[in-house]
């Protein structure tokens, strides 16, 4: 196994330390294991300008996509005791989505339709179901945008969203293309049905408990206190607005104050989006991941998980939506990317890198050639605003030494 030299590994708090003093992050937490061994520490900057609260350890940030891998190995537990298989219509579980339609070639209005098959569970997992995101361009995502479709913890509950989708067309045909999606989301909801457990009962039962992770739920515990960090962005205007960097001199605007913020009082169980924890508990959720799943999945379901599941990589399947990752040289498995050619994903990497973010700009990677979980969290939307995921890759690939 490779080492990590740590006066190389202490750049990383020098790049840390730049965006806060530039106004980029308001504060930053990155947390490095190294064959299951803390490497690596390090927070600096503010969770809560106004306040000046530090950015710390026990800070706890809105993890946004980053739920997504956590609804995914629950759907394969129920997999694995034969209460579901991947290649089932989704409307097995869900009869909303018995009788879909999607959208033809070309289409300019929500209206033009024509028969389709339901997707597949598996379809969901990956992100070729022909759901989609308010945010993408395109037809469908202007419905859901125009319907306020997002799964926001200040929403509802699961199943009148989920039923909200199924009365949408599909954007494309179920397998012909990679759009971001809900797609998880609906799974939280399958997970529900098929397990006969709410989502947060199901996650706190089944995967919070056994692997310690006592700070993350969908919403914030009491015991918090003002642990909570504030959401901010750089955009004039919502912050899940993607696109260009706003001209703005304020590059911090706050726009969820951890105090008032919906996430107090969650309803919606967004299995897409809607977990918010600490940075240790979630290098508990990588660390299982990476060494085989702690007896939550078998070894061989986790390596299952994480294989690409796409023809080829995410850019050859005419992608037009946003991602939490490139699309180049990039598969996508069960609820992660998955790297197949650093090479032609820009980014320093092995091959077999399994990894997501969450629209705040937090992000992981597990890297199971080198030994490596790596967790960086802050608190800015939305995570294309800046190329910190890739910086901190090149960091940490470079401080590993033969």
């Amino acid at each position: 196994m490779a080492t990590l030299d740590q006066d190389r590994l202490q750049r990383i708090a020098d790049w840390m330390q730049g965006y806060v003093d530039s106004r980029r992050f308001a504060g930053c937490s990155v947390l490095v294991k190294h064959g299951g061994v803390e490497a690596y520490y390090h927070d600096c900057g503010l969770r809560h300008v106004d306040k000046g609260l530090a950015f710390q350890r026990d800070t706890v940030a809105r993890i946004y996509s980053m739920t997504k891998p956590v609804t995914s190995l629950a759907l394969m537990m129920l997999a694995e005791r034969g209460l579901l298989h991947l290649d089932a219509a989704l409307s097995d579980f869900l009869p909303a989505f018995k009788d879909m339609h999607c959208l033809v070639d070309g289409a300019t209005s929500i209206d033009q339709t024509q028969p389709c098959a339901a997707p597949t569970l598996h379809h969901l997992l990956t992100h070729t179901s022909g759901l989609s995101y308010p945010f993408n361009p395109g037809v469908l995502a202007e419905a859901m945008q125009q319907e306020d479709i997002v799964f926001g913890p200040g929403q509802g509950i699961l199943d009148v969203m989920t039923d909200r989708v199924a009365a949408l067309p599909l954007a494309f045909k179920p397998g012909s293309r990679w759009e971001y999606s809900v797609g998880i989301d609906i799974i939280g909801r399958v997970v529900e049905v098929v397990s006969g457990k709410s989502l947060d009962r199901f996650f706190a039962d089944e995967i919070f408990e056994p692997l310690g992770m006592s700070q993350t739920r969908f919403i914030v515990q009491d015991s918090v206190g003002d642990a909570f960090a504030a959401l901010y962005t750089p955009l004039a205007g919502g912050p899940f607005s993607l696109g260009q960097i706003s001209q703005s001199e304020e590059t911090l605007r706050q726009v969820d104050d951890p105090e008032t913020s919906k996430f107090r009082t969650t309803q919606m169980h967004s299995g897409g989006g809607g977990l918010v924890g600490t940075i240790d508990d979630y290098m508990l959720f990588c660390e299982a991941l990476r060494t085989g799943g702690s007896g939550l999945v078998s070894p061989r379901t986790l390596s299952f998980m994480m294989r690409n599941h796409l023809r080829g990589d995410i850019a050859s399947m005419g992608p037009a939506s946003f991602a939490e990752q490139p699309m180049d040289g990039m598969g996508f498995g069960i609820g992660g990317a998955v790297v197949l050619d650093p090479g032609r994903a820009g980014v320093p990497g092995s091959v077999g890198d399994f990894s997501w973010g969450g629209m705040a700009s937090t992000f992981f990677w597990i890297d199971p050639v080198e030994h490596l979980s790596v967790v960086f969290f802050t608190q800015l939307s939305p995570s294309s605003a800046y190329p910190a995921r890739a910086q901190l890759k090149a960091l940490v690939h470079g401080a590993l030494m033969t």
